[in-house]
């Protein structure tokens, strides 16, 4: 039987509460559909994993990278109880996910403490003060070469 995206949406929700219960993370739960077939659901472990990308959707895709065996989840739909931080959406990209249904927008993570709206308008603005990151370029020549030897000897892009 094929799942309805209510159901795909609230399998997040509900092991996003479990989580909360065990304090291992915050509100976050994704869920993983292909084919209209529940590849995986995960929750955001942070705290537990004591790991800052362990968000909700970056667990998700690994998990279902790991079922479906591919770093490529084409076909897949994602389901996330709140708009993807920006390092959670370039890994939805990443996995070539084309379709992502989200539950509450950014700014109301942030009116619960989280920087995801914070982290949009840093990239939005290419923030270079240095008051929160210092970004600075380092031996362009060197890494220049690594790129330039990859594409010529493997090339493979993923």
């Amino acid at each position: 039987m094929e799942v309805r995206p209510d159901e795909a949406m609230l399998a997040a929700v509900e092991q996003a509460r479990i989580n909360m219960k065990a304090q291992f993370g915050g509100p976050f739960g994704a869920t993983i559909i292909k084919d209209g077939q529940i590849i995986s659901v995960a929750a955001n472990s942070v705290l537990r994993d004591h790991d800052p990308s362990a968000h909700a959707e970056i667990n998700a895709i690994r998990k279902a990278g790991e079922i479906l065996g591919t770093h490529d989840l084409s076909g897949c739909v994602l389901y996330a109880t709140g708009y993807p931080c920006p390092m959670c959406l370039a890994a939805i990209i990443w996995a070539n996910i084309d379709t992502v249904y989200y539950g509450c927008e950014a700014w109301e993570a942030e009116e619960i403490g989280f920087r995801d709206d914070f982290i949009y308008r840093f990239i939005e603005n290419k923030r270079s003060d240095g008051s929160v990151l210092k970004l600075m370029q380092l031996e362009h020549d060197s890494c220049r070469a690594l790129y330039d030897s990859y594409r010529k000897e493997s090339g493979k892009l993923y």
